[in-house]
């Protein structure tokens, strides 16, 4: 069994590991190559290599060489979780913009961006149009001449406001939204999504409509987008065709836009430099993992890969419920299935097959948040029981259902189990709006709200029995 367990990283999903091991009563050692955050944290810490014992095959053990201070040290665990995440090297494209090595300008990436005062009084060209490259424009434009935001392929630019002013991943993420669309064929699924998004704004009359609306894309969370760039403040342009001394050409016109500061929000690149490639090889932008966390071919399943993922919803969480069941794992409690069935699912899902109903997430390492935490909570009994859970509570059976689906549901049961859950999950409404009711209004029920609520009870029994079935 696993005891002494080594974390690289101390991110999100590093701390998560932390906190999950302590819970199972391991003992972790976190490196950090940075100066900030990190159970038993090394700061300032470089993981050089780890690598398999030589009686691997018998203890699954590790040989974690580190380097602190020009100190090179070496150390035995029983365990390593890999927590360094998928935003570790810029991707920096320089190939791809002609001329760029003669820009008299100043040029850098997206990383290495930290406050808006570089851009006053500049004329600046963003590349990129994810959240990041759009936050930027967006600040950039408050104290820049003049800014453009460049975009190859346009993107889905959202409101984190829904209707009626609820915060939109609340309304989005819950079970019964979840199996409706998954219960519709892709081609109307995005067609109702898209419907939805153009209601807010019309991404055709803003330039920002993207080129692929099959695949699923990742949403532009950016409330602010719309008002900039209708006010002249950011200006939407296509794909860069030259780069000059001191001005861009855009691709579909010859006119020079004079550019003082160019922001390359090209994305990242991941790679584990201190793994060899027989222990986990890096292809196509994604790593031959079982449910993303690990590696199949092992002789002893003691290496787990955290948050190497990208659901449709929260990484905190999803972070966290991957490495509750990777700890269960490592610690023998839980077991994974044969390689030969393990590589079998690995091989499906690098295919890419859509399936036709729901969404699709044919982009490497997209998943289905609520669909991909339920099975790992399965596996170490955490997950919502709602049949159970509708004949013994009711009330709550229909808030974890038609509610918000918050990590409170992810400790209602099981290892971790919580006994605040329940109250933390009827009570979530009140906290979202107790910071924004400033002014308290005494409101008159609605006589439409009884029917309702028997309405959704009647939608509970009918989803419940057709999962059992």
């Amino acid at each position: 069994m696993a005891k002494r367990v080594a974390i690289v990283g101390a991110g999100v999903s590093g701390l998560a590991s932390i906190k999950c091991c302590l819970e199972e009563g391991l003992e972790p050692t976190c490196f950090e190559r940075s100066d900030d955050l990190g159970g038993l944290w090394r700061f300032t810490t470089k993981v050089c290599s780890v690598t398999k014992c030589s009686d691997f095959t018998v203890s699954g053990q590790w040989e974690v060489v580190t380097m602190h201070e020009e100190k090179q040290e070496s150390a035995i665990f029983d365990a390593v979780m890999v927590c360094t995440g998928f935003l570790t090297n810029p991707y920096l494209p320089l190939d791809s913009f002609p001329g760029i090595n003669a820009f008299k300008g100043q040029y850098f990436h997206s990383r290495q961006y930290k406050h808006p005062d570089i851009f006053k009084d500049k004329r600046v060209l963003v590349i990129g149009m994810g959240n990041s490259g759009t936050d930027i424009a967006v600040e950039a434009s408050h104290l820049a001449e003049k800014v453009f935001l460049s975009t190859t392929g346009g993107g889905w630019v959202i409101s984190r406001i829904f209707d009626s002013g609820y915060p939109w991943d609340m309304v989005f993420m819950t079970r019964f939204q979840n199996m409706l669309r998954n219960s519709l064929p892709t081609p109307i699924v995005t067609w109702l999504m898209v419907r939805k998004i153009n209601n807010w704004l019309n991404h055709a009359n803003y330039g920002l409509i993207p080129e692929e609306r099959t695949q699923l894309k990742e949403f532009v969370l950016n409330d602010e987008l719309p008002g900039r760039i209708i006010t002249g403040k950011v200006f939407i342009r296509p794909s860069i065709k030259e780069v000059k001394e001191n001005s861009v050409i855009f691709n579909n016109t010859s006119k020079e836009e004079p550019i003082d500061i160019i922001v390359f929000a090209t994305g990242y690149t991941f790679a584990f430099p201190f793994l060899d490639e027989s222990v986990v090889k890096v292809e196509d932008g994604q790593a031959s993992l079982y449910k993303y966390i690990f590696p199949a071919h092992l002789q002893k399943p003691t290496l787990a890969i955290i948050g190497l993922i990208k659901p449709l919803g929260s990484m905190i969480p999803t972070g966290e419920t991957q490495a509750r069941w990777a700890v269960r794992v490592l610690k023998g409690v839980n077991k994974l299935p044969p390689p030969s069935v393990m590589i079998e699912k690995i091989n499906a899902r690098r295919e890419n097959k859509p399936s036709w109903f729901g969404l699709c997430y044919c982009k490497a390492l997209q998943s289905d948040y609520i669909t991909y935490i339920d099975e790992l909570l399965t596996y170490i009994n955490a997950k919502p029981k709602l049949f159970s859970m509708l004949l013994t509570d009711p009330h709550l059976a229909l808030t974890v259902f038609f509610g918000p689906c918050s990590p409170y549901q992810f400790r209602l049961t099981g290892p971790g189990k919580w006994e605040g859950a329940r109250n933390a999950i009827m009570t979530q409404w009140d906290r979202t709006f107790k910071v924004t009711k400033g002014r308290v209004v005494q409101e008159s029920p609605s006589p439409f709200e009884s029917f309702l609520k028997l309405f959704s009870f009647l939608a509970l029994l009918v989803a419940i029995f057709l999962i059992v079935l």
